[in-house]
């Protein structure tokens, strides 16, 4: 090694002027894929709000010389959503065939093993990591395609040498900054049938599948005048991690199909769960002509083959929102001339319209445990059920009058009054022609007082397999005063468990259902509902008791509601 590195003094200087080491910032190109094969574009998308989209590729691709056109593109759809059809008249798809193909691609070296292996018969001068001397060698070869050990020519043979044992490379000639490089790749081939037809240089084919991967989020922004009516504008935010689109049309959807098998990607040509969308599309988008298409392909038979579904990496598709989509009629808001590249966001206007509205006031005084099982309650469940029963409070909400051709989808909404921020608060869905509450804020102005006391007991009132219940009856009151300069409308309702028996000043009573599966919670169960352990016989005899008013509460006036109610418990 001394002798090497005596001989290679004399070319120092050369050397340190063509030097290129390691430490050299090589910048990883992008992938070259997308110039192995030819992908079929996006024409349509149709997105819905919980991350899905239905994505329709049409276009016209080259051939290879069996006349198929052959897609460096593999789609990950839902188990019954994809199909592939042909637009050629003179062509029908015959199959599908989905694989991995071995190709060759240049790529540019990211790291010392891949710019030896770009080198192959350069001369350098090598550094060792746990040598203190340089040497001339010439880079015969790789190993193996895959290996990181190289052979170097010095002038004692052949020296192999591990790729990660190298601290620097200095190159004596400008180095080779591309190399062949092969890879697994994806491929979707489309087999035509072109029967008498001449085989063509171009088909035109299409494809569609539901895919998890796009989402749109929209937001309002209401803007009240004081006087009844409100500007509502709506926009959406549309997330992309699927495929990139260009100057396309995008199908916004409110509401969302049941899904099955949204767990289960597998390309099998059924169309089931998106068809139904077909209506709502006009008859010259492609999108309604895609379905129409798959329709009459279902006369051909269509064998996809694909290998193991890759394991799903998690996307961001933005904020959850609860109580969203499920109970949502399907309606279509169309744009078009998007571009979006996968990975990007974009903030789109949809729609603006004016509507009429109504200030209401609601007032929700929830039912508590009876008296009897909060006695196993510890000191702070005590407190936190008196603090929520003693601070009820008003809520002032706008009464949107939905007359527009829209529905009011579930959705954050910003309120303003005279171009000042008042509130946010979500919107909920609501259907063409109906009303929906939108809460604006709390109701200072409107003093709540709510009491509740035992009147009466009845004991041994019934009596169920030998066991003897009492009658609980229980009175309660709420007392409400206006301390506004002008009348308002409030809406009141009670819930109580039990048994509502009577409520003043045109109250209206209902009972809610007997039975655990009967209750209906309006609101979803009580934070407290599991702290209680429900003896089997309390449904047998109870229930929950509504009461409700609709009034006009004057300016400084208090008005006072009494309502009763009982229940069975078991000594």
């Amino acid at each position: 090694m001394k002798k090497n590195a005596t001989s290679l003094r004399s070319i120092v200087l050369y050397a340190v002027l063509m030097t290129l080491t390691c430490a050299t910032a090589y910048s990883k190109p992008e992938s070259s894929d997308d110039n192995v094969y030819e992908k079929l574009p996006v024409k349509e998308v149709t997105i819905f709000k919980d991350g899905h989209a239905y994505v329709l590729h049409e276009g016209s691709l080259p051939t290879d010389e069996k006349g198929n056109v052959v897609m460096g593109q593999l789609p990950k759809p839902i188990l019954g959503t994809f199909w592939a059809y042909s637009v050629d008249k003179n062509a029908k798809l015959s199959c599908v065939i989905s694989g991995k193909e071995q190709i060759e691609e240049s790529k540019t070296p990211a790291n010392i093993e891949e710019l030896v292996k770009a080198n192959k018969g350069r001369e350098i001068i090598v550094k060792e990591k746990n040598l203190p001397n340089i040497y001339r060698a010439t880079i015969l070869r790789m190993l193996e395609e895959n290996s990181k050990m190289v052979l170097l020519k010095v002038d004692e043979g052949i020296r192999p040498l591990a790729c990660s044992d190298i601290e620097s490379v200095t190159f004596l000639a400008p180095p080779n900054e591309s190399f062949k490089h092969k890879k697994s790749k994806n491929i979707m081939t489309l087999n035509m049938d072109w029967k008498n037809s001449k085989k063509k240089k171009q088909a035109n084919v299409g494809m569609a599948y539901v895919q998890l991967g796009m989402r749109w989020i929209p937001d309002y922004r209401i803007e009240i005048d004081g006087k009844g009516k409100a500007i509502v504008k709506l926009q959406a935010t549309i997330i992309n991690e699927l495929v990139d689109i260009e100057d396309i049309t995008a199908h916004l959807v409110v509401g969302v199909p049941k899904f099955a098998f949204s767990k289960n990607p597998h390309p099998i040509s059924l169309q089931e769960t998106v068809a139904s969308l077909s209506q709502h599309f006009t008859p010259t988008s492609s999108t309604a002509y895609s379905f129409d298409n798959s329709i009459r392909s279902q006369m051909v038979t269509t064998q996809v083959r694909q290998p193991s579904a890759p394991s799903s990496g998690s996307i961001d598709l933005g904020p959850e929102m609860n109580g969203t989509n499920k109970n949502e009629d399907l309606f279509v808001f169309t744009i078009d001339h998007i571009t979006l590249k996968k990975g990007q966001r974009m903030v789109t206007p949809l729609v603006e319209y004016e509507l009429e509205y109504e200030d209401i006031y609601t007032l929700n005084v929830s039912f508590r445990p009876p008296l009897e099982m909060r006695r196993n309650f510890n000191s702070n469940q005590h407190l936190q059920l008196a603090r929520e029963f003693h601070a009820a409070k008003a809520i002032h909400k706008i009464r949107l009058h939905n007359k527009s051709r829209y529905p009011i989808t579930t959705a954050p909404a910003t309120i303003f009054k005279n171009n000042t921020i008042l509130s946010q608060s979500m919107t909920r869905y609501t259907s063409i022609g109906g009303k929906g509450d939108l809460e604006v804020t709390t109701a200072i102005d409107i003093k709540v007082k709510s009491t509740n006391k035992q009147s009466g007991m009845t004991p041994n009132a019934v009596k169920l397999s030998g066991h003897n219940y009492n009658k609980i009856e229980m009175q309660g009151e709420i007392s409400l005063t206006n301390y506004k300069t002008k009348p308002v409308k409030i809406e009141i309702k009670r819930t109580v468990l039990g048994n509502i028996d009577s409520a003043d000043n045109d109250g209206r009573t209902s009972q809610l259902g007997h039975g655990y599966d009967g209750m209906a919670f309006e609101d979803g169960l009580p934070y407290w509902w599991n702290w209680c352990s429900w003896p089997w016989w309390w449904y047998h005899f109870n229930s929950i008791g509504k009461a409700s008013w609709d009034m006009e509460l004057e300016p400084n006036k208090e008005v006072k509601l009494n309502y009763n109610w009982h229940y069975f418990w078991r000594l």
